[in-house]
């Protein structure tokens, strides 16, 4: 690990400062301590911000549901309205990482976590992402993990997250505070596709800092699951996965949000699926008919060309089990 210094904050005002100064902002540590120790990240400070008020997960007005950035994964999972208002939120952070990882890790930090291409944390392969015009190694080597939407000639890589995945069916809403004030994004603006430019993966300013996820007021009564194909049960990242939610009344889907993980440079959204779906009434014939949309525009790669039908079956069983059959 190189040297780097370490402040801890206790106002937003001196993080701001600090990051503005160069400093990179840790809290649980889950990502970026791994990355340092690695020697793929070498950050010359640290900017401590657990000590931040942004801990609390609260009802908006409308009566949807804002998480600070710094509320524990654990905690964003087990809490009340979370679990009530959108399971699909809850399904996803249970099914992420491991017990104590869930404890350590926060909202913030989980969406700004960085791939887990194996080429990305090996710094002596080459990646565009690591070390921009070095090359993408994975593109001719082994890429069964990488990913068949949004990729890009400069880089294949996935995004780990699971509850990225939930916030971007939801079309959930980050909020920001910089140097310039408060601001927001879309969920679907913040997290960048590689392009020519892979290592830029966020569309925040210098030293901006997130302090809270907004999931927007939907439609009532609302059916939500998250659904995570992987190698083995537990502790693993996914092959492919399903974020869904529905809005069904009086037997006709009123409104549909449908996101797929496994297989994007970014959460994928779905609106090919969403169109399919909404203004029909479920059956299983409209399931499969939808999920047959998942995969459109996909460039499998070598070895990963399985990832095009399973994710259509991936969102078909998940479509299946939010919304039911008759």
């Amino acid at each position: 690990m190189h040297p780097f210094s370490y402040t801890r904050v206790s106002d937003t005002r001196e993080a701001l400062k600090a990051g503005r100064a160069g400093g990179r902002y840790i809290a649980g540590g889950t990502t970026l301590v791994d990355l340092m120790r690695e020697t793929v990240e070498r950050p010359e400070a640290l900017v401590d911000i657990s000590g931040l008020p942004l801990r609390e997960v609260t009802v908006t007005e409308r009566g949807g549901l804002r998480i600070g950035a710094l509320v524990r994964m654990a905690e964003a999972a087990a809490h009340p309205k979370v679990r009530t208002l959108y399971p699909v939120i809850s399904q996803a952070l249970e099914l992420s990482a491991s017990a104590q990882l869930r404890n350590m890790a926060t909202i913030g930090g989980n969406i700004m976590q960085r791939t887990r291409c194996t080429y990305f944390r090996d710094v002596t392969a080459a990646c565009n992402k690591r070390e921009p015009g070095s090359g993408c190694a994975a593109r001719e080597g082994f890429n069964r993990m990488h990913a068949i939407l949004g990729t890009s000639d400069a880089c294949v890589a996935t995004h780990p997250s699971d509850v990225a995945v939930a916030f971007a069916a939801l079309e959930a809403t980050v909020h920001l505070l910089g140097a310039e004030g408060v601001r927001t994004l879309p969920f679907a603006d913040f997290l960048l596709r590689p392009g020519t430019t892979p290592n830029r993966e966020q569309a925040l300013r210098k030293g901006e800092l997130i302090t809270a996820v907004e999931i927007p007021a939907l439609p009532r009564p609302l059916k939500s699951g998250y659904l995570k194909v992987r190698d083995r049960q537990s502790y693993e990242f996914a092959l492919t996965s399903a974020a869904v939610a529905l809005h069904v009344r009086r037997g006709v889907i009123q409104e549909a949000k449908v996101a797929a993980g496994g297989v994007g440079t970014v959460p994928w959204k779905l609106p090919a699926v969403e169109r399919h779906l909404v203004g029909e009434r479920p059956s299983e014939s409209l399931w499969t008919s939808a999920a047959a949309k998942a995969a459109d525009g996909a460039r499998p790669l070598q070895h990963n060309g399985f990832k095009v039908e399973l994710l259509k079956r991936t969102v078909a069983r998940q479509l299946r089990i939010v919304g039911g059959t008759k």
